[in-house]
């Protein structure tokens, strides 16, 4: 049976460690595109909210630029990293609880040409989308896609829930801070899923929350 938006929706309204378990396995369809989602990594809020999480974008309050993460869950959050690739999150938890979750990478299983144009010639088929600039490039994702219900019929980028097993679990790439904690997730044995790499900032193993 068909889930409806508001329940689907509602599979997301947890917390974000929770929601980016729920959204492994998941199919995303944009432009022309369609890939399972295999690698997700999860993000909390404010110091005082239910989450605290200081590597967030919304851990200092609403902003224009987050306001998507405080929103009902199941819009899609875009934002630039180093102003340069678009990256895009799920927004998760409750209505007015700032908390979403990025996707990191999705293999590609429709829509390969298209795909492929978007990223280049020489990109191998498992690195189509590994990377959060990169699914987006090859799914057509762009900032003018913020905010929109990803399980609204009508809209550009859309998100189906479908359930995986074989979790792993592991340090989130490339953050300063809250660096050990385990929120980000993939697949076993998807040769889709990105490399770990720690940032230089970050303290040494074992010693960031």
């Amino acid at each position: 049976m068909r889930i409806g938006r508001g329940a689907a929706a509602g599979q997301l309204s947890v917390d974000p460690v929770a929601a980016a378990n729920r959204l492994l396995g998941a199919t995303l369809t944009g432009r022309g595109v369609r890939a399972v989602v295999v690698e997700v990594e999860a993000y909390g809020g404010v110091p005082d909210g239910p989450w605290p999480d200081a590597a967030a974008h919304s851990y200092r309050g609403p902003s224009a630029r987050n306001t998507v993460m405080f929103g009902p869950p199941g819009r899609l959050y875009t934002y630039r990293s180093h102003g340069i690739h678009v990256c895009a999150n799920v927004s998760c938890g409750p209505d007015g609880t700032a908390a979403a979750v990025l996707f990191r990478a999705a293999a590609v299983d429709e829509g390969f040409d298209v795909a492929q144009a978007r990223r280049g010639a020489a990109v191998r088929t498992a690195a189509l989308a590994r990377g959060p600039g990169n699914l987006c490039s090859a799914l057509g994702i762009t900032m003018s896609d913020n905010g929109i219900d990803l399980f609204d019929a009508s809209s550009p980028v859309r998100l189906t829930l479908n359930g995986a097993e074989g979790a792993v679990a592991g340090p989130r790439v490339g953050v300063s801070k809250a660096a050990d904690r385990p929120w980000r997730l993939w697949l076993a044995g998807r040769p889709e899923v990105s490399v770990y790499r720690r940032s230089p900032r970050a303290p040494a193993p074992g010693t960031s929350d």
